[in-house]
C-alpha cells in the first residue's frame, strides 16, 4: 500500500467493536506472567524488523526525501532504529525482572544539591562502543534515596495497581516510531492495552503496524483505528476508555480536557472541573533553547557545536518537538557572529524540505513577517527555506517566538547576560524558564575547558539543576533523550492541566523509574565521530540503515559495518 493512498475513517460500530475486544483483553493482559509478557515483546520486535524497509520507503514518499541520500538516514534513526531500540530494551528489561525481580540500572551519583542520581545510558558495553563519550542519567525526585529507587521501579509488576484498563493513544503525526513506542510503553510499564487511533499525517504507517503487531492485535492487547479530531474526541469520551495518552498539540490536548474555546471552557478551568475526567498523560511540543556558553572554545570545538546545532534544526525539515528552535548567546560574545555564520553554513548542507507538515506554511509566514533581521537559505515552490532570525529582544512582552512553538524551518536567536559564562548562564536559564512556552527539552553547549574548570563546571550543574524541563542535554542534541530507549521522556513534571506546558507524564523509560525529575545527557565538545543528525554526515543513511538492524538482534558480527559507516561521515 503507498504511502500516498488516503485512509477511510474508522466507523463508529467498529470503533466499538474494538473498544468491547480490548476490554475483555484488558483484563487478560493484566494477569499475563511475564513469560508470556516477554513472548509478546519479542514479537512486537521481530515484527517491526519485519516492516523496517517498507516503513522508511513510504516516510521518504510521504516527507518528499530522495532514497540513497543522506537525509534518508534521518527515518532510519527516528523510525525504525528508535522503534526496535525502544523494543530490545523492554525484552531486557522484562527478562532482568523475571530473573532478578527488577529491572537493570547503571550506578548511582548525586547532584549538586544532593538529589539522587541513576545513570541509564549507556545500557551496555555495545552503547559505550558505539556512543563514546557519551551518557545519560536520570535526576530523581527529592527525598529520593536508593532504597527507594529499588523499591519503586517497575511498579506495577510489583504492586499490581489495576485489573486491567484500556487506553487511547492519539498517535502523532511527525515521528513515526511515536505511536508504536507510546504503545508498548503503556503496555508493558504500565500494562495496559491500547487503542491506537492514527494520525491522519502519517496513517499510511497504520497497516504497517497492524502487521507487525498483529500478535498483540489477534490477543485483543491492541487495535488500531483511523480517523481525525471528531474520530478522537469521540473515542475520549467513549465509556469503555478508562485513560488517554497524547503526543501532538496543547490546542488538541485542552480542546479534549477543557472543550473547545469560549466562555464555557474559561468556567470549566476557574473551577477546575474538566469535561474529560479520566486520566491524561501527554506529550506537546516545546520552544527548545539552545543554551551557546561563552568561554575558551577551539575552531574545531566550535565548528563541532554548530553542525550539531543546525542538525538540531534542519532533522526531520523542524517538524520535530524536540526541534532546536531558540539559540540563546551571551551579550558580548566574540565569537557570536563566527558561530552563527558556522551554523548558517552547515544548515546550507541540507536541501530545502518539503512543507509536508499541515499548517507549516501559515506558521511560517506568521513567524517571520516584519522581521528585518532574517536569512533565508534555499526555498522554492512547495518548500520552505531555512531561516535564522537574530537579535530578538529578550525583554519584548509582545515576541511570538517566545510563546508560539513554530514547528517549522526557523531557528531564532537572542542574547543574555553577558560574555562571563556564570553570569550568563544565570540568565540564560532564568531567559528558558520564564519567557520561553514549554517544558520538554533544553541543550547546552559547551567547551571542554569551560567544563573542565572548577568554577564554571559548578555553574554548569547549577544551570542543568535549575532547568525546568524533562530532558537536558550538554554538547549533544536532546534528541538522543528521545531515543535512548532506556530513558524517560516527557515534560518537566508538575504542569497543571490548566497550564499544561509540554505535558505530563513520561514514556519511553525502558528501566522504569519512579519518581523522574529529568534526563540529562552529555557529550564531548568535539568528536572525531560525527552523530549523524549533523548535516554534515556523508553516510547518514547508510549508518541509519545498520544501526537498525543491529538493535533487531544485537549482533556483533554486525558491528564492523556500523563501524565504517559511522567513520565515513
Amino acid at each position: 500500500m503507498s504511502a500516498a493512498v488516503e485512509f477511510h475513517r474508522t466507523e463508529r460500530t467498529r470503533l466499538d467493536e474494538a473498544l468491547t475486544r480490548l476490554r475483555d483483553g484488558a483484563r487478560v493482559w493484566a494477569e499475563r506472567p511475564l513469560a508470556a509478557r516477554i513472548a509478546l515483546a519479542r514479537s512486537m520486535l521481530a515484527g517491526a524488523a519485519r516492516i523496517a524497509e517498507r516503513s522508511v520507503a513510504d516516510a521518504c514518499v510521504a516527507k518528499g526525501l530522495e532514497p540513497g541520500t543522506p537525509p534518508e538516514g534521518e527515518e532510519w534513526l527516528s523510525s525504525p532504529y528508535s522503534t526496535l531500540r525502544f523494543l530490545r530494551q523492554v525484552v531486557r528489561s522484562l527478562v532482568m525482572l523475571e530473573r532478578n525481580g527488577n529491572t537493570p540500572v547503571g550506578r548511582t551519583g548525586e547532584t549538586e544539591d544532593g538529589r539522587l542520581t541513576v545513570r541509564v545510558f549507556p545500557a551496555n558495553r555495545l552503547d559505550a562502543l558505539l556512543f563514546m563519550g557519551i551518557s545519560g542519567d536520570v535526576h530523581l525526585e527529592a527525598d529520593v534515596d536508593e532504597a527507594e529507587l529499588h523499591r519503586s521501579r517497575a511498579s506495577f509488576y510489583k504492586r499490581r495497581q489495576h485489573d486491567g484498563k484500556v487506553c487511547l493513544v492519539l498517535g502523532a503525526g511527525n515521528v513515526n516510531s511515536i505511536p508504536p513506542t507510546d504503545v508498548a510503553t503503556k503496555l508493558f510499564n504500565e500494562g495496559k492495552v491500547c487503542l491506537l487511533k492514527m494520525n491522519p499525517v502519517n496513517a499510511y504507517m497504520g497497516p504497517l503496524l497492524e502487521v507487525a503487531f498483529a500478535e498483540a492485535i489477534a490477543s485483543g492487547f491492541l487495535a488500531v483505528a483511523y480517523g481525525g479530531a471528531e474520530e478522537g474526541a469521540y473515542l475520549a469520551s467513549h465509556p469503555a476508555v478508562d485513560e488517554v495518552h497524547i503526543t501532538g498539540s496543547d490546542k488538541t490536548h485542552d480542546t479534549l480536557v477543557w472543550g473547545p474555546p469560549g466562555p464555557e471552557r474559561a468556567e470549566r478551568m476557574a473551577r477546575g472541573t474538566p469535561l474529560l475526567a479520566k486520566e491524561i498523560t501527554s506529550e506537546l511540543g516545546n520552544i527548545t533553547p539552545v543554551i551557546a556558553v561563552p568561554g575558551a572554545w577551539t575552531d574545531r570545538e566550535l565548528a563541532h557545536q554548530a553542525d550539531s546545532v543546525a542538525g538540531m534544526v534542519t532533522h526531520n525539515a523542524s517538524f520535530n518537538c524536540v526541534s532546536g528552535k531558540m539559540l540563546i548567546l551571551p551579550k558580548g560574545w566574540p565569537l557570536r557572529d563566527r558561530f552563527l555564520e558556522l551554523v548558517l553554513e552547515r544548515m546550507a548542507m541540507t536541501p530545502a524540505r518539503r512543507a509536508w507538515y499541515p499548517g507549516s506554511e501559515q506558521r511560517y509566514r506568521t513567524l517571520t513577517a516584519g522581521r528585518d533581521r532574517l536569512r533565508q537559505l534555499f526555498g522554492g515552490e512547495g518548500t520552505l527555506p531555512w531561516t535564522l532570525v537574530t537579535d530578538l529582544d529578550p525583554q519584548d512582552p509582545a515576541e511570538k517566538a517566545f510563546s508560539t512553538e513554530p514547528f517549522c524551518s526557523i531557528l531564532f536567536e537572542t542574547q543574555v547576560g553577558s560574555d562571563d559564562p556564570i553570569e550568563f548562564l544565570e540568565a540564560a536559564v532564568t531567559f528558558s524558564n520564564e519567557r520561553l512556552w514549554g517544558t520538554l527539552s533544553a541543550a547546552l553547549v559547551v567547551s571542554s575547558r569551560t567544563q573542565s574548570d572548577g568554577t564554571t563546571a559548578a555553574a554548569l550543574e547549577r544551570a542543568i539543576r535549575r532547568l525546568r524541563y524533562g530532558s537536558v542535554s550538554v554538547n549533544v542534541w536532546p534528541g538522543l533523550a528521545y531515543s535512548s530507549g532506556t530513558g524517560p521522556w516527557g515534560a518537566f513534571p508538575g504542569a497543571p492541566l490548566t497550564d499544561i506546558q509540554s505535558g505530563r507524564g513520561f514514556v519511553h523509560n525502558t528501566r522504569m523509574l519512579e519518581h523522574v525529575e529529568k534526563l540529562v545527557v552529555r557529550g564531548p565538545a568535539w568528536s572525531a565521530v560525527k552523530l549523524p543528525y549533523f548535516p554534515s554526515h556523508r553516510a547518514a543513511h547508510a549508518l541509519g540503515r545498520r544501526l537498525a538492524s543491529l538493535e533487531e538482534d544485537g549482533s556483533l558480527a554486525k558491528l564492523p559495518g556500523v563501524v565504517a559507516a559511522a567513520l565515513k561521515g
